[in-house]
């Protein structure tokens, strides 16, 4: 509402318990089940509200929010020692990721990791039947980062991504079948865009 007031551009973070409301409680009848859930909708009830009738208010970038919730991590718990580790469970520590989380789970870790903000602008992408994520991506900058998560990343893809030369570039680790397949990922990165910070999950 300040923003729309004096013609601002202020962010801020709200942090949220989703403490479940009384269930005599004008809002719980109303149909919201906890303070997160109510929470948003004021939110968006308050954009719209400042926004009716005034289409160019926020003409200096889109308006909206992001939601997110603590989780535990992404990747898998691994407490073996090697003589607690037999033959036979190898094959399920190959992936250290947990079989439940997508894409978008690991996107946003990996913003936490590198210190990115969570407020830049996110696209996703199909190239070469790949799921790709570019961060901040723009026709003046290059990408704060871009991501690909998805298990097999043919050498085309490295290369367009590498094009783009963006400030971090960011693969899932079971992409890479050999350590040459690492290497060689590499190697593109540092002929192409060789500023580009690499990092596999």
């Amino acid at each position: 509402m300040r923003n729309a007031k004096d013609n601002a551009n202020r962010r801020f973070i709200m942090v949220q318990i989703a403490e479940e409301l009384d269930e005599t409680s004008a809002a719980s009848k109303a149909g919201y089940s906890n303070l997160a859930v109510l929470s948003r909708d004021r939110i968006r009830r308050a954009e719209k509200s400042v926004t009716d009738g005034k289409p160019d208010l926020f003409h200096q970038g889109p308006s909206g929010f992001r939601v997110l919730k603590i989780d535990s991590s992404n990747m898998k718990d691994v407490y073996y020692s090697p003589a607690d580790t037999s033959q036979s469970m190898l094959s399920g520590l190959v992936d250290n990721i947990k079989p439940d989380r997508t894409a978008e789970d690991l996107l946003f870790q990996v913003l936490l990791d590198c210190g990115v903000d969570l407020g830049l602008p996110i696209k996703s992408e199909k190239i070469d039947d790949c799921e790709v994520f570019f961060v901040n991506d723009s026709e003046h900058a290059a990408p704060d980062l871009v991501a690909c998560f998805d298990p097999d990343v043919p050498e085309s893809l490295v290369k367009t991504i590498a094009a783009k030369s963006p400030l971090r570039a960011v693969f899932r680790d079971q992409c890479f079948a050999t350590d040459a397949d690492k290497i060689n990922v590499e190697q593109i990165f540092k002929q192409l865009s060789p500023s580009t910070q690499l990092k596999s999950l």
